[in-house]
């Protein structure tokens, strides 16, 4: 499985934390096998990136609240963008990986579950924040 697929995996599981609220653990076992999700590096992936957005949430949520244009609170964008949004910011200032790249992924998502209007917000979020947080390459 290429690093695409698995980073999709990981939306999906973070996009159903996002609907269920209420997130147990072995309800990522159950999600990984039901997807077919054996091998030890995409386990791995999928796993440290939820917990660890899990663990750094308020920061992460933080992020994405002083980003937004005035109009907007973090309570409107949608499940599907919120779930983009946590896992794109958890690569780049935790996992520090090329802002470039997720970005780009995180936009290829976007086209992929989102609305219309879901991969320029999710593309000018997120350079806003590598712009503030001066995250270079």
């Amino acid at each position: 499985m290429n690093r695409s697929a698995v980073r999709e995996n990981a939306f999906k599981l973070l996009y159903s934390s996002e609907i269920q609220k209420e997130f147990e653990e072995e309800q990522i076992d159950i999600f990984l096998e039901d997807n077919n999700i054996i091998g030890n590096e995409e386990t791995k992936y999928i796993k440290s990136s939820f917990f660890g957005i899990r663990e750094n949430i308020t920061e992460i949520e933080n992020l994405i609240s002083k980003n937004l244009s005035k109009k907007w609170t973090i309570e409107r964008i949608s499940r599907i963008d919120i779930a983009i949004l946590k896992l794109a910011i958890y690569e780049i200032v935790y996992s520090k990986l090329p802002y470039k790249v997720v970005i780009n992924e995180a936009v290829e998502l976007a086209k992929k579950y989102g609305d219309d209007s879901s991969k320029s917000f999710i593309n000018g979020v997120l350079a806003s924040i590598v712009k503030e947080l001066d995250v270079s390459e």
